[in-house]
């Protein structure tokens, strides 16, 4: 089957390497030329742990092509996925769909004969009935279908997602694009992976619903933390006693600064304001958008009150900088606002990251950046471990306090136990553990409730 993406950022990269895998002619459209060149050159615009091997495959097998000219890469395409950016609408949380539409306007232009265009973009409700009606408008002769397929890649395990998935949903309102979809992933039926047909709106909406109940998870679980401190519990072993009943699960119930990314940030703004606009409020969904924010910010105090009474002047060496690891995504990432609040209290932070640098730097004007943890924590009062690389699990803690000028270890991923920190010879703090002291000893005040 012949197959256009059009856009080649995460998710449209992603897909198209990997729709060519399976076998498929896939082309991929971006109008960035600069882009197209590199991936021309084999030079990919993201970090995506195989990505790049993936797409020389294809590449030199001749499945996979790349090209700025819409019209030439949706020729003969039976299915053209609308695979472009939805990001927040400055002033009121909207999805900018403008990057949509206008693809859409360019798809219609451009026919040559039958196809479904599918939007593989994440876009609120009724984003589909104005595809097609744009669709119909610009070339009304067209035999032309609409379907939604929205994505649910993660960051750092992309590839493994797009080839084993959970589910695949596909919101169709004819037979014909359900009968193209069916061909397009037929690959996937060995793994048995279930396909989903639903209305289009439906398929919208899915999409919004599962991030804003991953969020919420999240969320809940960094709130459970804050009380676990207050009253002396360790959060690790109740995310484990709650996760353990499946109708609850493990899954996204790890404490830490709060989420960030491409997707939840933007896909919970967008779900609210839906939400408002339909007259039907959705207030877990804005209970869990404030919480967040105040998370990351909360995150910077608690690093400010690591440094003691007077942290101007002093030096924090930010370990991790990305929003998650296995990827170079800074968008709303918690180390952005972590950075912000220690700068704004006079603190000089240096920070390392193995993949996302050159995306930290604009937004971290004032950060001297390392090329190792430990050349990070060199002269530092403290270190703050605030993604999970690999790199970081396995860290030799007596090298990282031998370079520092403090002793302070705040472990915002609760990557290591109180023990082998304060074995080391540091002060240790985590997220949702009773506070301990250098001789590892729990420390607990009496937090005994107060009489109405």
């Amino acid at each position: 089957m012949r197959i256009a993406i059009i856009g080649t950022g995460y998710v449209g990269l992603v897909s198209g390497a990997c729709f060519s895998d399976f076998g498929h002619d896939v082309v991929c459209v971006d109008k960035d030329a600069s882009k197209i060149d590199a991936l021309l050159k084999g030079v990919m615009p993201i970090f995506e742990p195989g990505l790049d091997q993936l797409v020389e495959r294809n590449v030199r097998q001749g499945r996979l092509s790349f090209t700025t000219e819409l019209a030439e890469g949706v020729k003969g395409a039976e299915a053209i996925f609308i695979a472009v950016g939805t990001p927040s609408r400055r002033g009121d949380g909207h999805a900018d769909l403008s990057y949509v539409y206008g693809a859409a306007r360019e798809i219609a232009e451009a026919l040559d004969g039958p196809a479904v265009v599918v939007t593989k973009s994440t876009v609120p409700v009724g984003t589909g009935d104005e595809v097609e009606r744009i669709l119909r408008e610009v070339a009304p002769d067209a035999e032309v279908s609409v379907c939604s397929n929205p994505e649910f890649l993660r960051e750092g395990a992309a590839i493994e997602d797009f080839k084993r998935p959970d589910r695949i949903v596909m919101g169709v309102e004819d037979g014909r694009a359900e009968e193209v979809m069916r061909d397009v992933y037929r690959p996937l039926y060995l793994n048995r992976a279930p396909l989903l047909f639903t209305s289009r709106r439906t398929a919208e909406l899915i999409k919004y619903a599962a991030n804003a109940f991953l969020a919420t998870k999240i969320t809940f679980i960094n709130e459970i933390a804050d009380l676990c401190e207050e009253v002396g519990a360790d959060v690790q072993d109740v995310s484990r006693g709650i996760g353990l009943d499946n109708r609850i699960g493990p899954k996204f119930l790890h404490a830490g600064p709060g989420y960030g990314g491409s997707c939840f940030p933007k896909d919970t703004l967008a779900l609210l304001k839906t939400a408002e606009d339909y007259q039907s409020p959705v207030r877990i969904v804005e209970a869990v958008v404030k919480v967040n924010d105040a998370r990351k910010r909360a995150m910077g105090r608690k690093v400010i009150k690591a440094l003691g009474e007077e942290p101007r002047g002093k030096t924090v060496a930010l370990l991790g900088l990305a929003f998650k690891p296995n990827t170079d995504d800074m968008r709303d990432a918690p180390s952005i606002a972590i950075f912000q609040a220690l700068e704004d209290a006079g603190v000089n932070v240096r920070g390392y990251d193995p993949e996302s640098v050159e995306q930290a730097r604009p937004l971290m004007p004032g950060m001297t950046f390392c090329d190792t943890p430990y050349a990070a924590a060199e002269g530092a009062d403290a270190v703050v471990l605030v993604t999970e690389w690999d790199v970081l699990r396995a860290l030799d803690l007596k090298r990282l306090k031998a370079v520092m000028a403090g002793d302070e270890l705040v472990d915002l991923r609760n990557i290591y136990t109180p023990q082998e920190v304060t074995g080391a010879g540091f002060q240790w703090q985590g997220v949702g553990k009773p506070m301990r002291g250098r001789t590892g000893s729990i420390e607990v005040a009496d937090r005994s409730p107060v009489s109405a």
